[in-house]
């Protein structure tokens, strides 16, 4: 992971001492080569799922959960928490700046859902998001879909965990 900036910046531009992270946090855990930010990325925010789930559809052409998913999740980090949706998006709930966000690159990991770096199509407001460039979803766990077969129509939320980065990129 060389050039990237592995720790978390505690200057936002345009923003109160309130807006900033303030405590020590999570730190940035190891990157995987291959799913590495851009050289000289500053990591922006390192967020923790405190409750996640990946919810997987039937498809009912093969009466089996298809691959896609959608997040529902808390994260808490330094200063405040995130809400992971739908998009996918993250939300950061004290300014309110949110992100978009499409796969780049995976890095799968056996028995849980692959670790990601997905790069920001979209920003909302103003604050600690705006800046973001990419995310990383690192050190999963759980949030597998179901591999027995179902009904048409039939959901399942199945529990996660992972730390996501917020990348500001150069």
């Amino acid at each position: 992971m060389a050039g990237v900036v592995a720790t978390v910046a505690a200057v936002a531009l345009n923003a109160s001492a309130a807006e900033v992270p303030q405590s020590p946090g999570i730190p940035v855990p190891p990157v995987p080569e291959s799913i590495a930010p851009k050289d000289g990325s500053t990591a922006i925010g390192v967020f923790r799922v405190t409750t996640g789930t990946q919810t997987y559809t039937c498809d009912t052409a093969t009466g089996t959960f298809g691959a896609k998913s959608t997040p529902e999740a808390r994260l808490a980090g330094a200063g405040g928490l995130v809400h992971h949706f739908a998009g996918p998006s993250w939300q950061y709930e004290r300014d309110g700046s949110s992100v978009t966000g499409t796969m780049a690159k995976q890095s799968p990991r056996e028995g849980t859902i692959p670790e990601l770096l997905l790069t920001v199509t979209g920003h909302g407001g103003t604050g600690l998001l705006d800046r973001a460039d990419q995310i990383s979803r690192l050190q999963t766990s759980g949030g597998l879909r179901p591999t027995r077969t179902c009904s048409a129509g039939e959901t399942v939320a199945v529990p996660y965990k992972a730390i996501y980065v917020f990348w500001d990129a150069p």
